[in-house]
């Protein structure tokens, strides 16, 4: 017979902050709850953990539970244990970020979650617990990390002119970049590599494509390059 313990011990729950692009804003994958409590209100995908499972294992299997989506790097963030954060019971939760490609992904609800949708960060609604401080603590470490590692390139197509990689940039660290500085410094890195390919049927000057050069980029950390990008976009 397992053991009994004399006094009471919290749940412990995962929760996943997905963050999109679509070329335009950055999203952020939401529910609507179907059950209470905030029943009705829109939440971050996630639940209770299992007895048999890993906190990686929950959180891949809430959010492919509840929205569809699978395959995406989880990684974790913070762990988030304010006394009152669930009305239900004292509720620990693990919170995980990840990014996604939006054309990747077919959105379904499933499980407990009524509805599923990509909802643009910078008009987030009041979410149900206490997630709406979960992804504040999500964008902060994004927009940290995008000026130190190359991460960004996760979210974009596999070509891309240097206007949309300047706009993905300005979507994620919520302003605008001085357009001659930033081409400067993100080509001095050396990652990019220009295809010969322009855009078709546009008024404007055509621009070149480009794409994200992982091996060489992996060759270089590995001979101790450093993708610093924190004084020139703070």
């Amino acid at each position: 017979m397992p053991y009994t313990y004399a006094y009471p011990r919290p749940a412990l729950a995962v929760d996943c902050v997905v963050f999109g692009y679509d070329g335009a804003d950055l999203k952020l994958l939401l529910i609507e709850r179907a059950k209470e409590p905030f029943k009705g209100a829109f939440a971050l995908p996630g639940g209770f953990i299992k007895m048999n499972e890993t906190l990686d294992d929950a959180a891949k299997r809430e959010l492919w539970e509840e929205t569809s989506v699978k395959n995406v790097f989880l990684e974790q963030l913070y762990t988030f244990g304010a006394p009152k954060r669930d009305p239900r019971d004292r509720v620990i939760s693990v919170a995980y970020y990840a990014l996604a490609r939006l054309s990747h992904h077919r959105l379904k609800a499933r499980s407990d979650a009524r509805h599923v949708i990509w909802h643009p960060i910078h008009n987030i609604p009041k979410l149900a617990f206490d997630h709406n401080l979960i992804v504040q603590t999500a964008i902060a470490r994004l927009r940290s990390k995008v000026t130190y590692q190359p991460i960004g390139f996760e979210l974009l197509p596999k070509k891309f002119t240097l206007t949309e990689l300047q706009r993905f940039y300005e979507a994620i660290l919520g302003h605008e970049l001085d357009k001659r500085n930033f081409r400067k410094k993100i080509l001095k890195f050396g990652i990019l590599e220009p295809l010969g390919e322009y855009q078709e049927g546009v008024a404007h000057r055509k621009a070149e494509y480009y794409r994200f050069n992982k091996k060489k980029y992996d060759a270089l950390a590995k001979s101790g390059f450093y993708f610093d990008l924190q004084n020139f976009v703070a």
